[in-house]
């Protein structure tokens, strides 16, 4: 009876052991191996064997981690506030270097974007902020990429999500828009008057060569007037148009 129970307990022992020393690595993980506290290696993905109480594995996953930014304060270049966030997306390219150089890789990654986008943005001015964020963005993946480099991770994007502008800030960006409409609107009719005029010239050139012209375009008015109103108009006539009816080659008899 005593050997059968010892022979349970074995083999119960011997289970514990083989499914402690046996794990299994998705395909996105690996597994940064360290045997009595020494770096021996990377492994996975797959089938991973450990030596019981020997050897101890830490996971990594590989896959690209969307990292998001706190909104920060920030004092841009030109003395305005402004609260800003963004999101870093990045991936661990070097398991080892992940675990062995950086004690939190993902919370060392956080604290870096913070106190990059803050210096960034700092030295930037509000409209840079606003119009040109593709070159904020390039410069934040810049800085953070060579920052991590030595810990093994590859920062492939960052991307500025908000700007929080002050209330004050708004209403006047508001008047500058609305100014600027205003502005645009009397350059573009006083350009259309002034096409208009060279028009206008252009064609009391061309009346002028032909005095008929005048006369026709007399009758034209009346026509449109008589179309549009029912109530009586008197023109008075020129007497140039009354030679019109005259005689051919002399003046006519009243």
């Amino acid at each position: 009876m005593m050997i059968v129970e010892l022979a349970g307990l074995v083999i119960f022992f011997g289970a514990v052991v083989l499914f402690s020393a046996v794990k299994v690595l998705r395909e996105y993980e690996r597994g940064v191996v360290f045997r009595l506290g020494r770096y021996v290696g990377v492994r996975g993905p797959g089938l991973v064997l450990l030596i019981p109480g020997i050897e101890r594995m830490v996971k990594v996953s590989m896959r690209i981690i969307t990292l998001d930014i706190p909104s920060q304060d920030v004092i841009t270049r030109d003395n305005v506030s402004v609260k800003v966030n963004a999101v870093v997306y990045f991936r661990v390219m070097a398991p080892d270097k992940a675990i062995i150089e950086v004690e939190n890789y993902l919370y060392a990654t956080s604290q870096l974007a913070q106190t990059t986008l803050r210096s960034v943005a700092g030295t930037a001015e509000l409209d840079e902020l606003l119009a040109d964020r593709e070159k904020i963005n390039s410069q934040l993946q810049g800085i953070l990429d060579e920052s991590t480099d030595p810990w093994g991770i590859k920062v492939s994007d960052v991307e500025l999500k908000h700007i929080d502008l002050p209330q004050e800030m708004q209403r006047a960006m508001a008047k500058q828009a609305e100014a600027e409409r205003e502005r645009r609107a009397k350059v573009i009719s006083a350009d259309g008057e002034l096409q208009a005029s060279r028009k206008l010239t252009e064609a009391s050139v061309v009346m002028s060569e032909s005095p008929i012209t005048i006369q026709l375009r007399y009758l034209q008015t009346l026509s449109e007037v008589a179309a549009e109103n029912s109530s009586t108009v008197v023109f008075p006539i020129p007497i140039e148009m009354l030679k019109a009816f005259g005689p051919p080659g002399g003046s006519g008899t009243p």
